[in-house]
């Protein structure tokens, strides 16, 4: 018995090593998963949404050396009155206003600032869309109608088997997914903890196997299209989406702050979700895209993608807000209106017609809520319009 007893009390001291051995080599994984567990709660979210290179394993993209592009400032102006209840109701922390190419407003709210680098969640797809114009248009591409599984051949035998490029630019590839991120167990909800513990998307976007409509037929917004497109450049460059944006749209534009992007454990860009910006170089962006793809005498994005992509042509439903290439369009708006946004309450709104671009950080724990994506972008044409 006293044998039996004795070994016994080794074995459990040899299990709670074990135990606290695994919690010391997992400390960053546990660490990063906890993070993704209280990320959003009320207490915590500005300051994680302003702080995500803390928590989570995230790249730099090289910025370059020269000086940061030109912000003209303009002549500042009154807002309509309605604003500023939006601001609170909102949980707006940072609001940049462009006329004319001008910055005309610029303010920031719940204790941040300009200098702070924000995550701008789903705004991070139309960024990934202007790389893809430029790598189209550079023939790294034949046509849209490739698919997706030349690129990428580990999507062979997986519900992105018919797809297109086209299909995923439009989030029309068809594959069951779950984007509730209210749902604990939602498919997106399911990414996430995959990124928070340093495993791969790319493994992640191979075990989808369920469709419930051939690709190109039903529009759904899925955000792990956005993921397959970045393994489609990937395939095709042999380079890093890293790279590739920092090269072709962060430094031609003369972003002003070190621009990141959260990534998996292999170093792979969190391109759905995770790119880390200033709502003054969003701002800047916005400016770019408005101008039909030209900044400072230099055209980046090309004219033509920038035209097809920011139009209503995937098959939403008739009435609802519109989608493009990783593009939104509001529901009747007028040509040259539409939008980039994320969750929470990002957005870079864009109006061609009056010359205005507004670039919004925000950690609005109601998004979700009915009527409140209508009221911004109510907002963002009565901000617009009386900028005229």
């Amino acid at each position: 018995m006293k044998s039996f007893l004795k070994w016994t009390g080794r074995i459990l001291i040899l299990l709670a090593l074990v135990i606290v051995a695994v919690g010391i080599w997992k400390r960053e994984e546990i660490g990063r998963l906890g993070t993704v567990l209280t990320l959003f709660d009320e207490e915590n979210i500005v300051g994680n949404f302003s702080n995500m290179n803390a928590a989570f394993l995230n790249t730099p993209l090289d910025r370059g050396d020269g000086p940061a592009s030109e912000l003209p400032v303009g002549d500042q102006v009154t807002l309509p009155a309605p604003v500023q209840s939006w601001i609170t109701d909102r949980s707006i922390t940072g609001l940049v206003i462009l006329k004319d190419g001008a910055v005309v407003y610029e303010d920031y709210f719940k204790g941040t600032g300009p200098d702070d680098i924000r995550i701008n969640w789903s705004i991070s797809k139309s960024y990934l869309s202007a790389l893809f114009g430029v790598l189209l248009d550079e023939g790294t591409f034949e046509s849209l109608d490739e698919p997706v599984t030349k690129y990428a051949p580990s999507l062979v035998g997986t519900a992105y088997e018919d797809t297109s490029i086209k299909d995923v630019l439009q989030m029309s590839s068809g594959i069951v997914f779950n984007e509730d991120y209210l749902d604990f167990w939602s498919d997106i909800n399911k990414m996430g903890r995959v990124l928070a513990l340093g495993a791969s998307m790319d493994t992640f976007a191979a075990g989808q196997d369920q469709s419930f409509a051939p690709p190109g037929e039903i529009w759904k917004y899925v955000s792990i299209d956005t993921h397959v497109i970045g393994m489609v450049i990937r395939g095709a460059t042999g380079h890093s989406v890293i790279d590739l944006l920092s090269e072709k749209i962060i430094q031609p534009l003369g972003m002003e702050s070190e621009v990141y992007y959260v990534t998996d454990g292999f170093g792979v860009a969190f391109v759905l979700g995770g790119l880390n910006t200033t709502t003054r170089d969003n701002a800047r962006f916005g400016q770019m895209i408005a101008e039909g793809g030209r900044w400072n005498g230099q055209q980046i994005v090309p004219a033509d993608w920038v035209d097809a992509a920011t139009v209503p042509s995937a098959n939403t439903a008739v009435g609802s807000t519109g989608y493009g290439y990783q593009w939104w369009i509001p529901a009747g708006a007028t040509d040259g209106q539409f939008m980039a946004r994320g969750i929470y309450g990002q957005y870079i709104y864009i109006d061609r017609i009056n010359d205005v671009v507004i670039s919004v950080h925000a950690a609005d724990r109601r998004f979700r809520e009915p009527g409140v994506s209508q009221q911004n972008e109510d907002m963002f044409r009565l901000i617009a319009e009386s900028l005229n």
